[in-house]
Parts: structure tokens; C-alpha cells; sequence
């Protein structure tokens, strides 16, 4: 989707100063206590293990590196980028996620919308004040509606997975890598950063293309870390209750985006 920004600098509006300590950096961890091993009883990210998971999302990769080419590209931003699919509420589109498992995600079979909540809500625990960075929780993954039906029913390879330059040459932490206008919301760009850039371990765990970066996605990228350990390991069998935890999400919503959003 197309996001125009206009929007209040971080924490101002929520009370509270982005800058946690007397050194005015950014406190990275929030008192989140990261597992040791994921729901199946592995190392998180590990795509070599042997596991019920590794040649489903080993195959995957290979079929993502070969069809994401630049043209692929350019023209699913050119036929999303009309916002012509479909006009959905928020909430309405996690709830299409109930149907989602990532063919990508080796630590996790879980529907994707229990992914959302795990995530959002680690984060809530931990950054009660930071109300944005809650919704960036929910919604980051919201992408994901375009493998449904009334979204182009896009193939797995082209929507999930790690995210990697197109165009330049394949880093080698990019996973297998041998194989290889519109809608209005008041979100700051940090917001937006994670949600666009979450997915790019080259970048933000092993420090590839940083040449490719500015002052502004240097700042970004900041909170880009902070939440990744949140998206990555939150994951669990642990269920969160929908019904319980939705009206807060919703006044999120309705904060941040005044408006259904068009895809």
C-alpha cells in the first residue's frame, strides 16, 4: 500500500521522551526475556536444522530468489500501486490472516494473526507508553492479505520471506542465498520503516547495503532493532485472547488511520 506521512515527532504525543537514559540512546532492550529455542525446539532462524519445517521453507527461498526479479518488481508496483483491490477496515484484514501459515517462517505454524498479537502485545508490556509502536506490532505483517483471494491471491514466494535488494549483487547473509497517493495515516516514518524493512536481515542483523541508507533510515533503523526481537522472538504456542486485547487494538486503529484503508 502507498502511506502519506504526517506526523507529531516520536513520543511527544504519548508523553513520554524516545530518549531513555542520560546518554540520550535508545534503550534496546525493554526487559523482554528472549527464548532459547523456538516452538520446535530449535535456534530461531535457523534454516539448515533439520527439522519437519526446513525443506518446505529451504524450497521456498529457492523459488523466491528466482522469480523476484527487478521486472516482477516493477510491475506489482505498478498493479498495486493503483489501490483498486479491495477497501478494508484494519482489524478486518488480521482477521483474514486466521487462514495464513508462512511457508517462510521456520519457527512458527501458527496462524499469522496469533504472530501479530504475540508481537504487539511483547511490545505493549514492554513500551507501555509508546502506543505507535504497538500498532507497528499489529500491523506489520498486515501485507500478507495478498495472498487472498480478494487481493490478488499473489503466490507465497512473492509476498512472505526475508526482504533483499533487487538489481545489485546477492549478499551472503541473505537467506539461501546460493539459490538465488493513497492511504493516510499519522504513524511516524520509524513506524513505517519497520513495517517496509522488517523482514531485511541483511540490513539490520549483518549490516549489509548500508551504503544504500541515509541519515533519516540511520535513525530508523534504531527502532527497526528494538522491534525485531519482538517480531522474531515473540513467537510461541502461547494464545493470545482475540477478545480480549481487540478494543485496545481498535482505538488504535482508529488513532492512527482515520480511514479504511484502499489496496
Amino acid at each position: 500500500m502507498t502511506i502519506l506521512i504526517d506526523q507529531p515527532e516520536l513520543g511527544v504525543e504519548a508523553g513520554v521522551n524516545k530518549l531513555d537514559n542520560a546518554d540520550n540512546e535508545l534503550v534496546l532492550d525493554g526487559g523482554f526475556v528472549v527464548p532459547q529455542t523456538n516452538s520446535f525446539g530449535h535456534t530461531f532462524r535457523d534454516y539448515h536444522v533439520e527439522s519437519e519445517r526446513q525443506q518446505g521453507v529451504e524450497n521456498f527461498y529457492r523459488t523466491n530468489h528466482i522469480n523476484q526479479t527487478s521486472d516482477f518488481v516493477k510491475r506489482m508496483r505498478t498493479e498495486y500501486g493503483k489501490l483498486n483491490k479491495m477497501e478494508m477496515g484494519i482489524w478486518e484484514c488480521c482477521e483474514l490472516l486466521n487462514d495464513v501459515i508462512d511457508e517462510s517462517d521456520p519457527d512458527l505454524d501458527e496462524p499469522q494473526i496469533e504472530h501479530l498479537l504475540q508481537t504487539a502485545e511483547a511490545i505493549r508490556k514492554d513500551y507501555p507508553n509508546e502506543d505507535w509502536m504497538h500498532l507497528t506490532g499489529l500491523i506489520h505483517d498486515l501485507g500478507k492479505v495478498l495472498l487472498h483471494p480478494g487481493f490478488g491471491e499473489l503466490p507465497q514466494w512473492a509476498v512472505v520471506g526475508d526482504t533483499f535488494p533487487i538489481g545489485c549483487a546477492f549478499d551472503k547473509s541473505i537467506v539461501h542465498y546460493k539459490v538465488s497517493k493513497g492511504n493516510n495515516t499519522t504513524l511516524p516514518p520509524a513506524a513505517l520503516f519497520i513495517i517496509r524493512y522488517h523482514s531485511f536481515y541483511a540490513l539490520h542483523k549483518s549490516g549489509a547495503y548500508r551504503h544504500l541508507m541515509n541519515e533519516e533510515d540511520t535513525e530508523n533503523l534504531k527502532w527497526l532493532q528494538i522491534f525485531n526481537k519482538y517480531d522474531l522472538y515473540s513467537k510461541s504456542k502461547v494464545r493470545i485472547d482475540v477478545e480480549k486485547v481487540k478494543p485496545y487494538y481498535l482505538s488504535l486503529i482508529e488513532k492512527y488511520f482515520p480511514a479504511k484503508l484502499r489496496w
